[in-house]
C-alpha cells in the first residue's frame, strides 16, 4: 500500500470522532493568526519591502486576531497598505469571531446552516441557547457593519477638509473598525509615528466618535439585541440590566478617578484645559475597556492612574462582544458574593432574582486565573526584560485582557517575554474558561464520591 493510502487509513481510524465547539473555536483561531503571520511576513507587508521575520509577523497577527493592539512596531511606518488592509481584516475577523465570517458567506451562498454550526455559533457569542442562533448572527453581523460604517463615515468627514477625502475614507475606516473591534490598532503614524491620538486629544469628534464604538462593540451582542427588541429598561433580562449599569459604573468611576488621580500631572491633563481635561479623562475611562487607543502617554500616568487602569482593564467589557478582560458581570458577581458573604448569607440575590453557585464558583475561578496570570506575567516580564515590575504587570494585564494599552515598553520586550504575550494574548481572547476546562478538560467532572468534612480556620 502506498504511503499517503497508508497515512489516510491510519488517519480515519485514529481521528477523533467528534470535535467540541470550544475545540473548533480555539483551533480556528489559531489557523486564522498564522494565515495572518504568513501574510505579514510576505516581503510587499512591509514599507521598505523587506520581510519582518516570523516572530514579528506572529506577533503582530495574534495582536490584531485577538483584537489587542500591543504592537512592536508603529503600524502606519512598518506596514505598507497591503499589510494594513491584512491586519484590518484579521481584527475584523477575530472582533466579530470566525463564525461570523464563515456565516456571512453560507448566507451568501444561501446554503442551510446545520445543528453543529449552530452549536460553534453560540459559542462563539457566548449564548448558552441555540433558539434563535440564526436570527442573533444575522443581528451581529448587520448591527456591526452599520455601526462601523456610521463612525467611518463621522470619522471620514471630520478628517476630509484637512487631509483630503482619500485619506479621510481610509483612516475612517481603518478606526472604526478598530475602535468598534475593540482593537485600539491606528495608523496616525504618518503624523508622528508612535502616539496614537495624542495629536486629536483636544478633538471632541474624534475622541467621541471613537469612545461611543468603543462602548457599543464590548457591550455584547446579546445585549444589542435584547435593547432593540424590549427597549425598555424593565423589560430587559436581568443580565443585561447587569451589563448596563455596570459598565456605566465602570466608566463614571474610571473618569472621576481619572481626573482626581492625573489633574495636576503635567505629563498627562496637567497642561489640558478644563474642557480638554474633562475630556481624556472619559476617554481614558473608556478606553481602558480594553480598546487600546491612548489620548496621551501611558507611560507618564502616576502610579495611583496605573493602578486604576490595572484593575479598569482586568475587568474588561461584556461577555459575548468584542471586549475581553474577566468581564463586566463576572466582575459584578463576584462583589455580590463578597457583599453576601460578609453579611452571613448563602445566596447571592439581584434584581429578586438568586445566581446559582455554580456561577459563582465559575467566576470566582475566572478572576484567581487571571490574577494569577497577572501575577507570573508580570514577575517573567520583568525578569526577562530590562522593565520595572509596574510597566511589566501593565504590559502583561493588557496583553491578558487584550487591552493594547502600553506603558512604552512592547519594543524593549526580551523574545521570551515576547512569546508570552503572545500567549496571553490568545488566552485572553479565547477565553480562560474555554481553554482551561473546556479544550482541556471537556465536560464537567462528575463526583462519584466525597470524602469525610474537616473543618479549617479561615481568615
Amino acid at each position: 500500500m502506498p504511503l499517503r493510502s497508508r497515512l489516510y487509513a491510519f488517519w480515519m481510524t485514529k481521528r477523533p470522532k467528534s470535535i467540541s465547539a470550544t475545540k473548533v473555536i480555539a483551533v480556528a483561531f489559531v489557523l486564522i493568526i498564522l494565515m495572518g503571520a504568513g501574510l505579514l511576513m510576505l516581503p510587499c507587508s512591509s514599507r521598505n519591502g523587506v520581510s519582518c521575520g516570523f516572530l514579528p509577523a506572529l506577533f503582530t497577527a495574534t495582536s490584531a486576531t485577538c483584537v489587542t493592539g500591543l504592537s512592536l512596531f508603529d503600524t502606519y511606518t512598518q506596514w505598507s497598505g497591503f499589510g494594513q488592509i491584512v491586519i484590518l481584516s484579521l481584527i475584523e475577523i477575530g472582533g466579530l469571531g470566525f463564525m461570523s465570517a464563515a456565516t456571512l458567506v453560507v448566507f451568501a451562498l444561501r446554503r442551510r446552516i446545520g445543528l453543529k454550526q449552530r452549536l460553534v455559533m453560540a459559542q462563539a457569542l457566548s449564548v448558552s441557547d441555540m433558539d434563535g442562533i440564526v436570527k442573533l448572527q444575522k443581528t451581529v453581523l448587520v448591527g456591526s457593519f452599520s455601526v462601523e460604517a456610521i463612525g467611518a463615515g463621522l470619522l471620514t468627514l471630520r478628517f476630509w477638509p484637512e487631509y483630503g477625502f482619500q485619506t479621510a475614507l481610509k483612516w475612517g475606516i481603518f478606526h472604526s473598525v478598530s475602535a468598534f473591534c475593540n482593537a485600539g490598532f491606528d495608523i496616525f503614524g504618518c503624523i508622528t509615528p508612535g502616539v496614537s491620538l495624542l495629536e486629536f486629544q483636544s478633538d471632541p469628534v474624534v475622541l467621541l466618535t471613537l469612545g461611543a464604538l468603543v462602548v457599543v462593540g464590548g457591550l455584547g451582542f446579546l445585549v444589542w439585541q435584547e435593547i432593540a427588541e424590549k427597549r425598555k429598561f424593565s423589560r430587559l433580562s436581568v443580565y443585561t440590566r447587569l451589563v448596563l449599569l455596570t459598565s456605566l459604573g465602570l466608566i463614571l468611576a474610571g473618569w472621576i478617578l481619572t481626573l482626581l488621580l492625573e489633574w495636576y500631572n503635567p505629563a498627562t491633563l496637567g497642561q489640558l484645559s478644563v474642557k480638554d481635561k474633562l475630556l481624556n479623562a472619559l476617554f481614558q475611562s473608556v478606553t481602558l475597556r480594553t480598546a487600546g487607543f491612548a489620548s496621551f502617554d501611558q507611560a507618564m500616568l502616576t502610579e495611583g492612574g496605573k493602578a486604576v487602569s490595572l484593575v479598569l482593564m482586568m475587568i474588561g467589557g461584556s461577555s459575548g462582544s468584542t471586549a475581553g478582560g474577566l468581564k463586566t458581570v463576572t466582575f459584578v458577581v463576584m462583589l455580590l458574593f463578597v457583599g453576601a458573604r460578609a453579611r452571613g448569607k448563602n445566596t447571592v440575590c439581584v434584581f429578586k432574582r438568586t445566581i446559582p453557585q455554580e456561577q459563582i464558583l465559575d467566576a470566582m475561578t475566572i478572576a484567581l486565573v487571571m490574577l494569577f496570570l497577572a501575577v507570573f506575567g508580570g514577575i517573567f516580564i520583568s525578569a526577562t526584560s530590562p522593565v520595572g515590575f509596574t510597566d511589566a504587570l501593565f504590559e502583561a494585564v493588557s496583553a491578558l485582557a487584550t487591552v493594547g494599552l502600553t506603558a512604552g515598553v512592547t519594543g524593549s520586550l526580551s523574545i521570551p517575554a515576547q512569546i508570552l504575550i503572545i500567549l496571553y494574548m490568545y488566552f485572553g481572547r479565547v477565553g480562560v474558561l474555554t481553554i482551561s476546562l473546556g479544550f482541556l478538560v471537556g465536560n464537567r467532572a462528575e463526583e462519584r464520591f466525597h470524602y469525610a468534612k474537616t473543618d479549617l480556620l479561615i481568615g
